[in-house]
């Protein structure tokens, strides 16, 4: 695509209409385009060796999550002794990259990775706010929802944009939403932004969320929320990945991606990693800048980790049932 010159990006957010200007002259998606290229590069074959470090690459970066009404400190302290020592008999196995979890939990969260000592170290605690999933409250609930989470010790944000003033036009309000959260995190918590993309409808709102949340101070930008029936997929996960790729090339600055919903297997994640790598390219292949949001992923990449190093399947209770 043509990319915009930085200039034009200093001016773009001055008013709703510069920046519904510059939105909406992003080059349109071809939708066929994407799609055939996001089913090649799922069909490309690594070798065994390769895949054994795409397995441990994908491992270190899960965001293990759990967001469920009927979660509980118990729950989530047992998810962070998994997420630090996902194979109790095997050391080798990396950590996580996070714990995420509703923010009342952050606390419960961070004290369970302090008791887990070195185990814990250098996994991030990532909170959903802003009235997740559905967005729907006023700015001033979600901004005091974000402090309530940074407060508690959130090393990472996941904010949900208001889908209803995107698909309305209202793309300055978004906007300014976005750098509202990114305010309220302080300087202490990475802004995670996500889009729903299941609820944008077309592949051109998804590039345009994509470029608004970049332009609000996003750090990651994330497909969704888990919680609808289309989240992340290879095409939509493309289609952010060119668009990081892009921002970074206009303004120097990178940005991580985050898919979300429905990644549960290890053939899964790989295909993913070889989108990461095909198109915003090996810069992108760190959990500093690609994660996974997920809860069941985990325990197929451990039990396809064995069986590279066994040649067999451990049995029903190799792994933890969450």
């Amino acid at each position: 695509m043509d990319l915009p010159a930085p200039a034009q990006l200093a001016d773009v957010t001055t008013s709703d209409a510069a920046l519904r200007r510059f939105l909406h002259g992003l080059p349109g998606v071809d939708a066929v385009g994407l799609e055939a290229r996001a089913a090649t590069l799922a069909t490309r074959s690594i070798k065994t060796s390769a895949k054994a470090y795409a397995i441990d690459l994908a491992i270190s970066m899960i965001d293990l999550t759990t967001l469920e009404g009927a979660d509980t400190p118990g729950k989530v302290r047992a998810l962070c002794a998994k997420g630090a020592r996902p194979d109790p008999v095997d050391g080798s196995v990396p950590r996580v990259a996070a714990i995420c979890v509703y923010s009342d939990l952050v606390s419960v969260a961070k004290r369970a990775l302090a008791e887990l000592g070195a185990a814990g170290v250098g996994i991030r605690v990532a909170s959903v706010a802003t009235a997740f999933p559905a967005g729907r409250a006023a700015r001033s609930v979600k901004l005091a929802d974000t402090a309530e989470a940074v407060a508690a010790g959130a090393d990472e944000v996941d904010m949900v944009i208001d889908r209803g003033a995107f698909l309305s036009g209202r793309y300055l309000a978004v906007f300014e939403e976005i750098a509202a959260v990114r305010e309220a995190c302080g300087g202490r918590a990475h802004l995670k932004v996500i889009l729903e993309n299941g609820e944008l409808a077309t592949y051109d709102n998804i590039r345009r969320a994509s470029w608004l949340a970049m332009l609000a101070g996003a750090d990651f930008i994330k497909t969704s929320t888990g919680k609808v029936s289309v989240n992340a997929t290879p095409a939509n996960t493309l289609l952010m990945l060119q668009a990081v790729r892009d921002f970074q090339a206009a303004t120097g600055r990178q940005v991580g991606v985050k898919p979300a919903g429905g990644i549960r297997t290890s053939k899964d994640a790989v295909r993913y990693l070889v989108l990461v790598n095909e198109t915003a390219g090996e810069a992108w292949l760190d959990p500093a800048w690609f994660r996974f949001g997920a809860s069941s992923l985990l325990n197929d990449l451990l039990m396809q980790r064995q069986k590279l190093r066994t040649g067999a399947y451990a049995g029903a209770d190799y792994v933890t049932v969450d």
